[in-house]
């Protein structure tokens, strides 16, 4: 090998390592991602017996892409919430049924996502399923979407139900038609949950809680489901929020005042490798 040829190459090594120092690369950006505090897991540590569908890392969600900060499929919450969760499918176990969790932890960064989404007045893609009958001027003044999340704290989670044996749900084809989140159970998408009145992320006063509002549209089985779900959680402290029959906080927050942006990742974890 030549002298030249070997300055040649030292040169262009150098430069190679300058380029990927600088450049804005993946890479690069999770070195500086914020961690979870020790007391956050990840519920299958828990708990694996909980089904998990987390609706955020796919595009079958009202915004209809993946949500910026969810990087694994996987449910993160502290570690007093995740333990009473526990509790919880241990005592729907025996009834034949088990928990399904949509969400838990969500950084700020997916909470910021949503906004900017909200605030395009011109994408409408999901309306036909999350929110037929409301007009996206709205959202914020109806609180469907807000700057700050719960779920950012770490103790808020979406749940449900499901009967055992659970049966698969068939993954979302982007595109597909869309039915509206009100419609049947056997018209709207083919969740495996229970029939609660309407689905996950469902935007209308159907998806109101029983505490919030005596719906006369919501009675019989959807009724029942609703109140089996809601008396197990509260008896274990959890908290339902009145305009979601999905969303339950455990109380005492461990962190009530403090709204995290680390990515939904087994690398956030204390401990993870």
């Amino acid at each position: 090998m030549t002298r030249l040829t070997t300055v040649a190459r030292a040169l262009i090594t150098t430069f190679a390592a300058l380029l990927a120092s600088t450049a804005p690369g993946t890479t690069a950006q999770a070195g500086t991602d914020p961690k979870a505090p020790k007391d956050f897991v990840a519920l299958r540590s828990v708990d694996p017996t909980i089904i998990q569908e987390m609706r955020y890392v796919t595009p079958h969600n009202f915004v209809g892409e993946r949500i910026d900060g969810y990087r694994q499929p996987i449910c993160i919450l502290t570690r007093p919430a995740a333990e009473a969760l526990h509790k919880a499918q241990r005592q729907l176990l025996r009834q034949g049924y088990s928990l399904k969790v949509y969400d838990c932890y969500r950084p700020q960064r997916a909470v910021n996502h949503f906004v900017r989404w909200a605030e395009d007045l011109d994408d409408e893609a999901m309306k036909g399923e999350f929110y037929p009958n409301v007009d996206k001027t709205r959202l914020f003044a109806d609180g469907y979407i807000a700057a700050k999340s719960g779920h950012s704290r770490g103790s808020t989670l979406d749940v449900t139900l499901v009967k055992l044996p659970a049966k698969p749900t068939r993954p979302y084809r982007p595109g597909e038609p869309l039915v509206p989140c009100f419609a049947p159970k056997g018209e709207r998408f083919p969740d495996n949950s229970i029939d609660m009145g309407t689905g996950f992320d469902c935007f209308d006063t159907l998806s109101h809680t029983l505490s919030h509002t005596l719906d006369p549209r919501i009675q019989g089985r959807q009724r029942a489901n609703r109140l089996l779900l809601k008396g197990t959680l509260e008896s274990l402290g959890f908290v339902n929020l009145a305009e979601e029959w999905w969303h339950y906080t455990f109380k005492p927050e461990a962190h009530p005042d403090t709204y995290f942006d680390f990515p939904v990742a087994r690398k956030s974890l204390a401990g993870a490798h």
